[in-house]
């Protein structure tokens, strides 16, 4: 049995660190309410934009669906997003995303893996670092996205991929990354970004007759860029506040967790105390009984 000395180092040990995640805890918790808001408030925005590109692409023509970002090629070049965290102690949330990645690289763009077409944006730099140093080719580190989370910082940023997706640098586009559901669920989520989908693959249960102006190829020209953005926000966004969300969930479990480790070892230090206790008297009494003797 350890020592009285051991134990209540260990127990003072303990306490700090509960102070420490319980405080986390309460961070993470603020954070939370705050960024949930914001996704709250996203959501029904971009459920009416999709809606709305449903239904006006499935009242098209062929020639007036026509957009660059709808090209749709071999997967020669690949880009994939991964949406992790800068920081750690957010349980599984990071392994998930990155597990996910190298399985997406690896299983289903595997020529593309070993002729190094497959690229890495990645948004967060936990999934930097370790795609880093399994030689993923990184096409480039956005972590810093999350120091000013807005959505002109992230509407630049899903600009340029989609400059360069029409440009023909890349043939697809595709997101890693967690979508909030609630404070303890999170839905890790693989999914295409470009090239958008196809009218036919979209769908949508009720047509309603817009009144469209000036004519449906401007409308779409002018949706499909705006609807990408929003949706290249919405993921970054859902990631972030499903990071706030794991780590709200990790801190209680660690406290919770240290809480109990408290209770073991007062209960040891005790047990510990009353054997050190009834040997010192029987070493008291033991004395006195030799002295009588």
């Amino acid at each position: 049995m350890a020592n009285l000395k051991e134990i209540r180092t260990r127990i003072t040990s303990v306490k700090s660190t509960r102070q420490i995640t319980a405080a986390m805890k309460m961070i993470s918790a603020a954070r939370l309410r705050k960024a949930q808001d914001l996704i709250v408030r996203l959501r029904p925005y971009a459920a009416k934009l999709r809606e709305i590109m449903a239904q006006v692409s499935s009242v098209a023509g062929e020639s007036d669906a026509g957009t660059p970002f709808a090209r749709v090629t071999a997967p020669g070049r690949v880009l994939l997003v991964v949406v992790t965290s800068n920081r750690g102690l957010c349980g599984a949330f990071n392994t998930n995303v990155i597990r996910e990645s190298v399985r997406v690289a690896n299983e289903i763009y595997p020529e593309q893996r070993r002729e190094g077409a497959i690229e890495i944006l990645a948004i967060g730099r936990k999934g930097h670092d370790y795609l880093k140093k399994r030689d993923y080719t990184i096409f480039a580190d956005k972590s810093d996205i999350f120091d000013n989370l807005s959505f002109e910082s992230v509407s630049d940023l899903a600009g340029e991929i989609m400059e360069r997706f029409v440009n023909g640098e890349f043939d697809r586009v595709e997101f890693v990354y967690n979508r909030f559901r609630n404070a303890a669920v999170q839905d890790l989520i693989y999914e295409p970004f470009l090239p958008v989908k196809a009218p036919d693959e979209v769908e949508a249960d009720l047509i309603t007759d817009y009144i469209l102006e000036p004519d449906i190829a401007g409308i779409i020209r002018e949706l499909i860029p705006r609807s990408l953005k929003i949706q290249f926000y919405q993921a970054i966004l859902n990631s972030w506040v499903a990071e706030h969300g794991a780590r709200m969930t990790s801190m209680h479990m660690a406290t919770d967790n240290a809480t109990s480790l408290i209770s073991s070892l007062t209960l040891e230090y005790n047990k510990a105390r009353q054997a050190s206790i009834t040997n010192q008297i029987l070493e008291v009494v033991s004395g006195a009984e030799a002295l009588k003797g």
